[in-house]
C-alpha cells in the first residue's frame, strides 16, 4: 500500500559508507521534523489553529490555478515567517502540510478552512492573510483569472469589504492578467 503513495523502494546504496551517510542525514532530518512538529504541539490550540488555518488559506490561494509553483511556495514560506511569526523550519513544514492538504482536499475543506480562520482572526490578521492571498497569487508576475476569482472568493469568506479588497487589489494592479492583456493589445507598457 505504502508504495503506490511513497513509490518504489529504493535499491540500497553500494557503498556502507554511503549508507551510513545517508542514514544520518536521516537521522538528523528526522530529527528537525520533531522538532518543528514539538514546537508547533507546544503553541497553545489557538494559535496553532490560527496558523495551520492562515497558511491553508494561503495555499488554497496558490492552488487556484490547480498548480502551486516554487515561487508560490516560497512566498508562502515568506509570508509564514513575516514579523517573526515563525521560524524558517517551521514556515517550510507548515508550508509544505498546507499545499498537501491544498492539493488532496482543496475545494471540499476551502470554505470550511477560510471561515475557521475569520472566526479565529482579528480584522488586521484577515486583510494581512488577504494581502498575503495576492503576493502569492503574483508570485509568478502575473494573477491569473482563476486566481483573481479565487481570490474574491477568499475575501468574501474573511468578510473584507469592497473598499479594502480594492485597495489590497489596486497594490497588485500591474500583475492582473486582465491590465496586463490590456496593455499589450493597447502597446503601452506602464
Amino acid at each position: 500500500m505504502f508504495r503506490r503513495f511513497l513509490g518504489p523502494v529504493s535499491k540500497a546504496p553500494a557503498a556502507a559508507s554511503t549508507a551510513d551517510a545517508t542514514s544520518a542525514q536521516i537521522a538528523g532530518e528526522t530529527a528537525t521534523v520533531r522538532r518543528i512538529v514539538a514546537r508547533l504541539e507546544s503553541m497553545p490550540l489557538e494559535r496553532a489553529r490560527l496558523v495551520a488555518s492562515a497558511a491553508y488559506t494561503l495555499a488554497r490561494a496558490a492552488h487556484a490555478d490547480l498548480e502551486i509553483s516554487d515561487d508560490e511556495t516560497a512566498a508562502i514560506e515568506q509570508e509564514l515567517q513575516r514579523d517573526g511569526a515563525l521560524d524558517e523550519p517551521t514556515a517550510v513544514l507548515v508550508t509544505q502540510m498546507a499545499k498537501l492538504q491544498a492539493r488532496t482536499v482543496g475545494g471540499t475543506e476551502d470554505y470550511v478552512v477560510t471561515r475557521e480562520f475569520k472566526a479565529l482572526a482579528n480584522a488586521t490578521q484577515r486583510l494581512e492573510v488577504m494581502r498575503a492571498c495576492f503576493a502569492i497569487g503574483a508570485a509568478s508576475g502575473t494573477i491569473s483569472a482563476e486566481e483573481a476569482a479565487v481570490l474574491n472568493q477568499i475575501a468574501g469568506e474573511l468578510d473584507i469589504d469592497a473598499t479594502a479588497l480594492n485597495a489590497i487589489r489596486a497594490e497588485f494592479h500591474d500583475r492582473l492578467s486582465s491590465v496586463q492583456q490590456v496593455r499589450r493589445v493597447s502597446g503601452t507598457t506602464g
